[in-house]
């Protein structure tokens, strides 16, 4: 269990943190979101699994909009879908763009399969990754080397929540695509990021 005054982490807030740690403040330290084509596109895309809600195909058991959380990683949240097969859980996130592989993404799937080990009492090997554009799903498999990965995401958005400031913008690419713009300002407040920085976004970014 966890001690009572330590900081639950929503579990969306991972993919947002390993996207942009100031995103992430925004969103949950300053409690700003604005909304853009990108975010909206999302929106109606979950607009079907975000209905709570059940049902059973082949032997499969599909849960919509799961509440998902974890006393002992200090997480909450909800699952898109979770399929349920042979008593082994699936977690299912739905994503917009094409079939691509992006490592936040990956945490955050593995956040949920946390939760639903914790919840479930048994293990979750697998998830999957539904991409609308493809219409197609990509497996992700729950390694050490993620689950490691995870738990260092969850600590350092507590970490960043705990805290309770705005780190500094740092102006990239991605910055054209993101609806906080407006407000985070990258342009004015940002600077340029180092070769290290450079090198870490590369290798999250793998496609």
């Amino acid at each position: 269990m966890l001690p009572s005054d330590l900081e639950r982490v929503p579990i969306s807030a991972l993919n947002q943190y390993l996207f942009c740690p100031r995103r992430c403040a925004l969103m949950h330290v300053e409690g700003i979101f604005i909304e853009n084509e990108h975010t909206i596109l999302g929106s109606l895309l979950h607009d079907h699994s975000d209905e709570p809600g059940y049902e059973t195909d082949e032997g499969v058991t599909v849960l919509r909009a799961l509440p998902l959380f974890s006393d002992r990683y200090g997480l909450t949240g909800k699952a898109d879908i979770v399929e349920l097969g042979g008593g082994t859980p699936l977690p299912v996130e739905y994503k917009k763009g094409k079939k691509r592989h992006f490592e936040n993404d990956d945490v955050q799937l593995c956040a949920q399969a946390l939760c639903l080990e914790e919840m479930f009492g048994t293990g979750v090997p697998e998830g999957c990754i539904y991409h609308a554009a493809s219409k197609r799903r990509r497996q992700v498999l729950f390694t050490a080397e993620l689950r490691a990965e995870t738990l260092s995401a969850i600590e350092a958005v507590r970490s960043l929540l705990q805290a309770g400031k705005v780190p500094p913008a740092i102006l990239m690419p991605r910055c054209d695509g993101c609806s906080l713009r407006p407000v985070c300002m990258p342009e004015l407040t940002g600077s340029a990021p180092s070769e290290a920085w450079r090198q870490s976004q590369r290798d999250l970014w793998k496609a």
